[in-house]
C-alpha cells in the first residue's frame, strides 16, 4: 500500500537554503499566517483549501504536497532545481493582478456558478452531483481535488484545472492525473474530457496539448465599467 502523501510547507531561508515544516506544524508555529482553522481539528484537506484562499501556491508530486507562500514560489523551485523556464514566474506580477483573479478560488467560483452558461466541445455543461450529495467544487480524488468536476450534455466527466495567471505545460500533467482517475475508477466506458482555464496560455501548452486531444484550453478576461448614479435629487 502506498505511504500517505506528506503535507509540507516549503519556505527560502535568508542564506537561500530550502527548508520543509510539517503543515500542522507550521500552522501551530505561526497562527498570523495560516488559514483561520484549528489544525489540531481540521484535516488536511481542509487546510489545503484553507492556504489556497489565501493565494499559497500548491504543488503535488508522488509523495509530498507542497505550500509555498505568496511570490515565493519561483525562487523556491529555483533552488530545488524544479523552476519551469516556460514562465517567467509562476505567481502572476503585481503589475498584472488588476486583470486576473486574485485568488484561484475566486475563479473556481465564478465558473462553477456559470457553469450551465459555459459549453466545452459544443456540449453544455452542468456541475457533478454524486450520489452523496457532494457536489463537483473541490471534487476530492485518490489523487486531489479536482478544481471542478463538469458533466456535458452527453453524459462525459469534463475535468477543470484552474490557473490564475500564466500556466505552463506541466499543467497537462495535472490534469491528465485526475482524468486518469475517473477512468480508472468510473464505469468502463466513462467519457472524460479537460479543460485548463489561466489568463494565460504558453506556446508550450498549446503544443503539447496537441497530443492530448480530449483537453480544452480557455483564456479569461475580465473588465468591468462604472456608471454614475444621480442622487435622488439631481434632475
Amino acid at each position: 500500500m502506498r505511504s500517505p502523501k506528506q503535507y509540507l510547507v516549503v519556505e527560502v531561508s535568508a542564506e537561500g537554503t530550502i527548508e520543509f515544516h510539517p503543515m500542522k506544524n507550521w500552522c501551530r508555529a505561526n497562527p498570523s499566517e495560516a488559514p483561520p482553522l484549528n489544525p489540531n481539528e481540521a484535516n488536511s484537506q481542509a487546510l489545503r483549501r484553507g492556504f489556497e484562499r489565501l493565494g499559497w501556491t500548491v504543488e503535488e508530486t508522488d509523495t509530498q504536497i507542497r505550500f509555498f507562500k505568496p511570490g515565493t514560489t519561483q525562487s523556491a523551485l529555483e533552488v530545488l532545481g524544479e523552476a519551469d523556464p516556460d514562465l517567467d514566474q509562476l505567481d502572476t506580477p503585481d503589475g498584472e493582478r488588476e486583470t486576473v483573479f486574485e485568488l484561484e478560488y475566486q475563479l473556481r467560483d465564478f465558473i462553477a456558478h456559470n457553469i450551465e452558461s459555459l459549453k466545452v466541445d459544443g456540449k453544455s455543461l452542468r456541475l457533478y452531483v454524486d450520489d452523496q450529495g457532494r457536489d463537483g467544487i473541490e471534487y476530492p480524488t485518490g489523487v486531489g481535488p479536482i478544481d471542478i468536476l463538469a458533466v456535458d450534455s452527453d453524459g462525459a466527466f469534463v475535468v477543470f484545472e484552474l490557473k490564475r495567471g500564466r500556466v505552463a505545460d506541466r499543467a497537462i500533467g495535472q490534469i491528465s492525473r485526475y482524468m486518469g482517475w475517473l477512468i480508472t475508477n468510473r464505469e468502463e466506458g466513462t467519457k472524460v474530457k479537460g479543460v485548463i482555464v489561466a489568463k494565460d496560455i504558453s506556446q508550450n501548452l498549446r503544443h503539447a496539448v496537441v497530443a492530448v486531444p480530449n483537453v480544452s484550453l480557455f483564456e479569461y478576461h475580465i473588465s468591468f465599467t462604472l456608471n454614475e448614479i444621480k442622487a435622488a435629487n439631481a434632475r
